[in-house]
């Protein structure tokens, strides 16, 4: 079989770069969907034999990381009426900054971690790196509550990536993503219910809140 798991994992790093470079939250909600989909794809590179455990796996991960959840917060997004992403902590070009530096970094020195041999020389581990901190980084600098679920994602993305490298420990995988949707369900009713008291997803009006009392 060819290998798709190089040309996968480099949309995934340009993915990174488009959420943290748009203002669009349809637009980023929707590269997150991409990733998850891509995502699923991967088990395929990495079990050499093709098992009904590993299409389960694959459906699974495409239908929850690719369409369910990024379902729900597209719902979400249309239930509190926002769109954009306005005046982030960081601004979007010292973010798109830091991912360049970030993935620069782990393209040069994941070698240098205490990989198998078989890991050695492949794009998993710098791509599971700069995706985890560019998930971190969409989950600390954006002021939007929706914002800050996307990043959650993508950096469970870069987690995805890692636990690939242990194959025969993918049912914990599915136990997170279940976790994760479950997380979802309630992130929705919490959105909706900030937005119907507060008129606002803006989460720095809910530290001041916070403050005044």
């Amino acid at each position: 079989m060819p290998n798709i798991a190089d040309p996968i994992l480099i949309v995934l790093l340009l993915t990174n770069f488009f959420i943290l470079g748009t203002a669009n939250l349809r637009a980023s909600i929707r590269a997150v969907a991409v990733q998850g989909v891509l995502l699923s794809l991967l088990p395929l590179q990495v079990e050499s034999h093709p098992t009904v455990r590993l299409f389960l796996l694959m459906g699974a991960t495409m239908a929850i990381k690719g369409f369910v959840i990024p379902a729900l917060l597209l719902k979400a997004l249309r239930d509190v009426h926002i769109r954009h992403e306005v005046e982030p902590y960081l601004g979007f070009v010292p973010s798109l900054l830091l991912c360049a530096v970030s993935t620069a970094l782990a393209l040069l020195y994941s070698d240098r971690l205490p990989l198998a041999v078989g890991d050695r020389g492949t794009m998993y581990v710098p791509a599971a790196l700069a995706t985890v901190f560019a998930g971190f980084l969409v989950l600390t600098t954006r002021r939007k509550a929706i914002s800050q679920v996307t990043g959650y994602l993508v950096l469970e993305n870069g987690i995805y990536v890692f636990g690939l490298l242990l194959y025969q420990a993918m049912a914990v995988e599915i136990g997170v993503l279940l976790d994760l949707l479950v997380g979802i369900f309630v992130m929705g009713i919490v959105l909706n219910h900030i937005q119907r008291e507060f008129s606002s997803l803006d989460t720095e009006r809910l530290s001041r809140l916070r403050e005044d009392r």
